[in-house]
């Protein structure tokens, strides 16, 4: 499952050879969003309210941008949820089904738990609140975890092809856990155990999303039912050890360094990479792509260079 930003999708089709590699991609598998950062269009000033009220200014990036949250948590406590059975909730899914009949099918869950806990209270101020008002923090959890086990309850019984489903949450930086391993096992882990068994129990597969340097909690994804984790970064964790150490009770997907090797390496130095990706997937339990969408400032070489050789294609040295 490759995606590209924007901006890299934009620079990939600007040339012949990106294109062509482009148009040959065919994901086997494909994620339908049921719950989206952003519902309605973008304004003049390049900002989006989503469904949860939370104004998104995008002016800068256009992919996620910035939320610009004020609420206190007793007022989020007190504030009415989405409808989980939005008449439009489900079209990208129903329309995805249809069209791809052969295709792995996620549904799929943006800014899942504990980020849209932090964009609705602002980041900051969540990490004071997990301190000062772990309570009041748990009973928003609660309350957005409630939410999401009505989207699954009605989607899967509406679309029961469904094979899995994702959910997206950065617990991590560059350097480790955002709040501590103690605050996330106190706190974030038994909802999660809750989200993930809902969909287990469904009988569908597990696809979680985290960036930054998480492997700590690799044995506790184990352990609550994560079945593939994303987007599995070089940068901050060892790969090839990662696919040893949890083959057959931890699947992968990721892997390609979109913060160094991407925008900065030689298309040699792409190709040798991907090549060892590829011979370490052949064991299995190994997604190969990008380890996050691939960024704006990805040489367009080296794009295509990761494409070719995902695709089987004959390498070319001459871009």
């Amino acid at each position: 499952m490759i995606e590209f930003t924007i901006p890299a999708k934009r620079k990939l089709l600007s040339c012949p050879d990106g294109r062509e590699l482009y148009s040959r991609l065919d994901n086997d598998i494909i994620a339908s969003k049921v719950i989206k950062i952003e519902y309605g269009i973008r304004n003049e000033k390049g900002l989006y309210t989503d469904e949860f009220g939370v104004v998104w200014d995008r002016s800068i990036d256009p992919d996620i941008g910035v939320p610009k949250s004020t609420s206190t948590l007793e007022s989020l406590l007190q504030y009415p949820m989405p409808d989980p059975a939005n008449e439009n909730r489900y079209d990208q899914l129903e329309q995805n089904l249809k069209n791809h009949p052969d295709k792995f099918h996620i549904m799929a869950f943006d800014f899942a738990l504990y980020e849209r806990a932090w964009s609705l209270r602002g980041m900051q101020n969540l990490f004071i609140d997990l301190i000062d008002r772990p309570d009041l923090v748990e009973a928003l959890l609660d309350k957005i975890l409630c939410f999401n086990l009505a989207v699954m309850e009605i989607g899967l019984e509406k679309y029961p092809k469904v094979d899995g489903v994702y959910f997206g949450d950065d617990f991590g930086t560059q350097t480790g856990l955002q709040m501590g391993a103690k605050l996330w096992t106190a706190i974030i882990k038994p909802k999660l155990k809750k989200q993930y068994g809902f969909a287990r129990q469904a009988g569908k597969k597990v696809f979680i999303h985290s960036c930054g340097k998480v492997q700590e909690l690799f044995d506790d994804f184990v352990e609550i039912g994560v079945d593939c984790f994303n987007p599995f970064q070089p940068e901050v964790m060892d790969v090839q050890r990662c696919l040893d150490e949890y083959h057959g009770r931890l699947a992968f997907h990721g892997g390609i360094s979109t913060q160094k090797l991407l925008p900065y390496a030689t298309v040699i130095e792409v190709e040798a990479q991907v090549d060892k990706l590829l011979k370490k997937g052949r064991d299995g339990g190994y997604i190969i792509s990008p380890a996050h969408a691939t960024p704006g400032d990805a040489k367009t070489q080296n794009i295509c260079a990761m494409l070719r050789k995902i695709l089987g294609q004959p390498t070319n040295h001459s871009l």
